[in-house]
């Protein structure tokens, strides 16, 4: 039998690391990064205490930090897309259009429509906050738009598309760790995801009412999109550097070949195009590129980018890993996942207890794929139990990892997000409606047995027939 740490140790680390977050956070106004450590540390000694060997510990932190790889690299070419894209003139094209077709009052519905669209189309919500994402957070911000709701609308979108797109990672993980049909699976999300993204885009219209064009500088917009023709040669050719990644994607190549692609492109645009040297085009995907103006928000805009501008990132990335891995590998995530379990004695409460189990796997782990792999791989049995579909499994797991990842800070899918369009969590939260609202739709939905839909235990099988023969 396999060996786990029991429920009274496993909730110390996560109850240290979580308390140590709130005070360097919110008190100290600190980084992430030592509470973790503190977590990890604390996580190391109630394992070793419980009896596991330091070999076996050590073994789960370099499990969990290469699970943590193909992030990483993702992180580390949108830096270099960032800087690439900036260098070659591409992201001030996409603002200097931006700036001229899309109204202030209608920006953030605008936004999130656009991302949602496009996420859709290719699957990869990183893929489009970190290049579509990137140039509407300079277009809102140019307009006057405050940075953390540009943010929100972005992340909205991009997780509206990752969620409903039979091209997403998740979307297939979630339905190929239940068992559930990929498309049964996207439909039954429609009743908590559409209302969801329907209340968001009503907030962000209620919202820009604020940023009508009477209440904007027009003068303003003026001088930036002066400055931008100033610096950067603006062409619309330079408009299909995106279009080319996002065609790549949408034909199934994999996120991290389309976005080098992407650099290719914008390195090369940037000596050829806007004529910059060779070397400096080289040194723009190690440092960045940096723009010096005299006007503080262009030079704010286009001033980042690079490797080493992700570094903070990364390094965030291993050490919340390092965390995950070590309470995955001593059964502490499991022992927890159990003790809710026993709470849920009636298939209403087992759904609620899911889509809590999911966000907590995000706060504990750290790791968008955890959220969806771990309580899809523990309550699949319990729904079978109670003759609930697998599709009621694959909705809560989403509902309630997917979308609530980027609302943690030391998760993941918020540490790229913190990279890409450089604004905290603490700050974009509010904003990012739909990543709330869909875990609560779905809370309440399950309350009231909406939509929670039953199977004869006997379809177990013939399932399971199927997927063998």
């Amino acid at each position: 039998m396999e060996r786990k740490v029991p429920f009274g140790l496993a909730i110390i680390p996560l109850f240290v690391m979580v308390v140590a977050m709130a005070v360097t956070i919110v008190k100290f106004e600190g980084d992430p990064h030592i509470p973790l450590i503190i977590g990890t540390v604390v996580a190391g000694l109630v394992a070793w205490f419980a009896g596991f060997k330091w070999n076996f510990i050590e073994e789960g932190i370099y499990k969990g930090i290469k699970m943590a790889l193909p992030a990483i690299l993702i992180i580390i070419t949108v830096g270099m897309i960032i800087g690439s894209w900036i260098g070659g003139g591409i992201v001030a094209t996409m603002v200097y259009y931006g700036l001229k077709i899309m109204s202030p009052s209608m920006f953030l519905v605008s936004i999130s429509v656009i991302t949602a669209l496009i996420t859709l189309a290719i699957g990869s919500s990183w893929s489009t906050m970190g290049t579509i994402g990137v140039a509407g957070m300079g277009i809102g911000m140019s307009m006057g738009i405050p940075a953390p709701m540009v943010a929100g609308a972005i992340i909205s979108g991009s997780c509206f598309g990752d969620k409903m797109s039979p091209l997403s990672d998740t979307t297939n993980l979630a339905a190929g760790i239940t068992g559930t049909d990929l498309f049964a699976h996207i439909r039954h999300m429609i009743y908590t995801t559409i209302p969801a993204f329907v209340i968001a885009l009503g907030v962000y219209w209620y919202l820009g009412r604020d940023f009508s064009n009477a209440g904007v500088d027009n003068q303003e917009i003026l001088e930036i999109m002066n400055v931008i023709q100033s610096n950067f040669i603006v062409s619309p050719w330079l408009l299909l550097v995106p279009a080319a990644v996002i065609l790549l994607v949408a034909f199934k190549v994999p996120a991290l070949p389309a976005l080098i692609v992407g650099v290719f492109m914008g390195w090369i645009a940037q000596f050829t195009v806007q004529g910059g040297a060779i070397a400096d085009a080289v040194n723009t995907l190690q440092n960045g590129f940096t723009l010096e103006t005299g006007n503080a928000s262009v030079d704010e805009l286009f001033s980042r980018g690079g490797i080493q501008d992700m570094m903070y990132t990364v390094s965030l990335a291993l050490i919340a890993m390092a965390f995950a891995g070590v309470m995955e590998q001593t059964g502490m995530l499991q022992s927890i996942v159990e003790k809710i379990l026993k709470l849920a004695r009636t298939a209403r409460s087992l759904v609620v207890s899911t889509i809590a189990t999911s966000f907590l796997t995000n706060v504990a782990a750290g790791e968008q794929y955890l959220s969806v792999l771990l309580p899809g791989r523990m309550y699949k049995k319990a729904y079978e139990d109670k003759g609930l579909h697998s599709k009621n499994l694959s909705r809560a797991i989403e509902d309630g990892g997917t979308v609530t990842s980027p609302l943690v800070p030391w998760n993941t899918c918020a540490v790229f997000i913190i990279s890409a369009l450089s604004v905290h969590p603490f700050e974009y939260a509010p904003y990012a409606v739909l990543n709330f609202t869909v875990p609560i739709l779905s809370i309440i939905f399950a309350l009231f047995g909406f939509k929670l839909e039953f199977v004869k235990k006997e379809d177990y099988k013939t399932e399971a027939e199927r997927k063998a023969s």
